[in-house]
């Protein structure tokens, strides 16, 4: 059993209530994260890309304490109109996406580009479908992006106002996850990948975390196996698919033939043990005895 899996302990209980009818699933808030990849100079220990990862202040109310990546939920502002917008047409994301309208897909799209601005520093848009905005760190750079954060702009007045496109073309969409109907914060989050546009830099930035990291996948995946660091079944799941490809670019143009199915945990009772899963991610497998228990890092 792996020994970094984010666990709450109070999952069992929860379950049980669901199960019995005593508790109402709530609707999972549309979100997106991106893994963000950049390639290693030649002095580098492994080969490969590696990705820029966030440890989750322990204070959040999700996943305290997790390592993940840039990523948060979408701005209702986001489907309100079209923006700039340069790569493939929302009929591509929507389809991609499995989303009913174009409008969704610009949402999910923009929330990914938005909360690796917001939390990274780093902004996959320019002034041309075929551009990129250099340095991003100057002090008016940081007043949008403080804007950006506290809602009082939103994501198309940014674009708009600086003259700007998004380049959805740098975005991969790479996987799905659904939080358990358990869980009382839930959230549909689509996974996407992308390369770090040359001439930025990532920065220390997000409120919401206390470190930041660029790590090798594999070494991630490592780490959370000897219950080094913390995190949630997708994260590992989407490293250990990551450790393969040799380049950024390389796994950006794998993202298109990663399944976008969205994965949702099962709960089930076999007698009094509780069984939780996750169709076609089996390490992550939970027996929980009819006492309750599990714990935080199991």
């Amino acid at each position: 059993m792996s020994q970094g899996q984010w666990y709450p302990p109070e999952w069992p209980d929860r379950i049980r209530a669901l199960a019995a009818g005593e508790l109402t699933a709530v609707t999972p808030r549309r979100a997106a994260t991106v893994m963000l990849l950049r390639d290693p100079g030649p002095q580098a220990a492994t080969p490969g890309p590696v990705v820029h990862m966030l440890r989750r202040r322990t204070s959040m109310a999700f996943a305290g304490g997790a390592y993940a990546y840039p990523g948060g939920g979408v701005d209702p502002r986001d489907d309100d109109r079209l923006i700039g917008w340069a790569g493939p047409p929302l009929e591509h994301w929507a389809d991609r996406l499995g989303v009913a309208t174009v409008t969704e897909a610009q949402a999910v799209v923009c929330a990914a580009v938005r909360e690796t601005f917001e939390e990274a520093g780093v902004l996959l848009a320019g002034p041309t479908a075929t551009t990129v905005v250099g340095d991003t760190t100057g002090d008016d750079w940081e007043a949008d992006r403080e804007a950006l954060v506290a809602r009082d702009l939103s994501f198309a007045e940014f674009l708009d106002r600086r003259g700007l496109v998004l380049r959805s073309d740098l975005l991969g969409a790479w996987a799905r996850w659904i939080t358990p109907e358990f869980e009382p914060r839930r959230y549909d989050t689509w996974f996407f990948v992308a390369a770090l546009p040359e001439g930025q830099r990532t920065r220390d930035v997000s409120t919401e975390a206390d470190r930041t990291v660029w790590i090798a996948p594999a070494e991630a995946a490592r780490r959370y196996d000897a219950g080094e660091l913390l995190m949630m079944p997708p994260t590992v799941t989407t490293l250990r698919a990551l450790a393969p490809y040799r380049t950024a670019a390389e796994a950006l143009e794998a993202a298109d033939v990663q399944d976008m199915a969205p994965v949702l945990a099962q709960a089930r009772l076999e007698g009094d043990e509780l069984v939780l899963t996750w169709p076609g991610h089996d390490e992550f497998t939970k027996h929980v005895p009819a006492a309750g228990g599990g714990g935080g890092a199991a």
